[in-house]
């Protein structure tokens, strides 16, 4: 790993996280920085904690951050070690879901997490690019109000999105949220910050762990094939998914339209 860890560029500031967050993200960027692979085992809780100069309780819960959000797990006795990406979507692109159950906000099956689209390309090691298409704030409408248990015309930020990997255009995200869970959405840059780590500086902190969703092939519209540079008969996956926050509350209503040809999704099925 490198000698010197900053935080994230441009994602946070020196007091907008409790001091584990700050850790956890640290110890985010130096994995993606030292080319760390799935399997790797990290250096012990208590070389952890005085490479960034923590008490190992602070350690403990930077890393149980990231083991709720799906990048690291533990063995006993062995320690801890970055996650295969064998489950969840694959390197083309895509969000990793969890259970889908709003029952269940603290893991997955397998213990995976939802994962947002910059997280997914930090992991993967793809530079990940986003153009903005529209964004503001507007009155909730009822079917809306229903799925994320907000009142009929409460504030609601809406966003648009036209995602990149690696300068390649994989999907168009229509995101729903509800401003009072973060009202730092509404000033936001989203051509530059990152969605999720946005919500995880509000306060409190909102942390996405399950959504439901579900994924259907249809043919594209004229504006998504424009959009998503389509020239052939290639069709679109429609992923439609509500996030949980940690207190089992609806975050976030995402339709994300992918490439078909540049997104795959796979799943962990259990009993």
């Amino acid at each position: 790993m490198p000698t010197e860890s900053p935080l994230p560029r441009g994602l946070l500031d020196a007091d907008a996280l409790p001091l584990y967050a700050q850790v956890a993200a640290r110890l985010m960027d130096d994995i993606t920085a030292g080319g760390a692979r799935s399997g790797d085992r990290l250096p012990s809780e208590r070389v952890l904690a005085e490479r960034y100069a923590v008490s190992r309780v602070t350690m403990r819960s930077a890393l149980a951050d990231l083991a709720d959000r799906g990048v690291i797990e533990s063995s006993p006795a062995r320690g801890w070690f970055l996650r295969s990406t064998s489950a969840g979507a694959g390197a083309d692109g895509g969000e990793e879901t969890g259970d889908a159950s709003p029952e269940r906000p603290a893991s997955a099956p397998g213990g995976r997490s939802v994962q947002g689209f910059a997280d997914h390309a930090l992991r993967h090691g793809l530079a990940a690019r986003t153009r903005v298409l529209s964004s503001g704030v507007r009155p909730a409408k009822v079917q809306e109000a229903e799925e994320l248990r907000i009142a009929p015309g409460a504030p609601l930020f809406e966003m648009r999105r036209l995602r990149y990997l690696d300068d390649l255009v994989v999907v168009v995200e229509h995101n729903r949220l509800p401003l009072a869970l973060c009202p730092r959405l509404a000033d936001t840059d989203f051509g530059t910050a990152s969605l999720y780590a946005t919500l995880r500086t509000a306060t409190p902190g909102q942390f996405p762990r399950v959504a439901d969703y579900s994924v259907e092939a249809r043919q594209p519209t004229a504006e998504e094939r424009e959009l998503l540079e389509i020239t052939d008969v290639t069709p679109v996956l429609v992923a439609t998914q509500l996030a949980y926050n940690q207190e089992a509350r609806p975050l976030e209503l995402t339709v994300a339209i992918y490439r078909g040809d540049r997104y795959r999704f796979r799943a962990s099925i259990t009993d």
